[in-house]
């Protein structure tokens, strides 16, 4: 009875671990928000805060790249999806959409901060 108890138990956990929300699209390294390659995420202040729209788009998008979102990513927590003027999907933190800079060269860089007095760095 005592093991009949303890499978029951380890399938409850089992359970209760597959309804729990995916990891988050992005990571605190060093008080900043990096995405899944460590590089540096970034925000920019002429999007608007919650309007599910990225305003860099084309050459801007060139510059500083999307963190993308697949077509099947769910909002968890502060992290929403927006979609971009070319349909794709686009993270975003407390509806700031994220952009990566491409001048940074590996993990740690922050040369996107304050670049034109309108990028900076994303924090949680």
């Amino acid at each position: 009875m005592k093991r009949l108890m303890s499978l029951a138990f380890a399938a409850a956990l089992l359970g209760g671990c597959a309804s729990m929300p995916a990891s988050t699209p992005a990571q605190v390294a060093d008080g900043v928000l990096v995405g899944p390659t460590r590089m540096t995420l970034y925000t920019f202040d002429r999007d608007a805060s919650g309007s599910g729209k990225s305003v860099c788009n084309g050459p801007c998008a060139a510059n500083w790249p999307p963190l993308m979102a697949s077509a099947t990513d769910k909002p968890a927590g502060d992290y929403t999806v927006i979609t971009r003027d070319d349909g794709q999907k686009q993270w975003a933190i407390k509806g700031k959409p994220l952009y990566y800079w491409v001048k940074d060269a590996k993990p740690g860089d922050k040369t996107g901060d304050g670049f034109n007095g309108v990028w900076r760095v994303a924090r949680p």
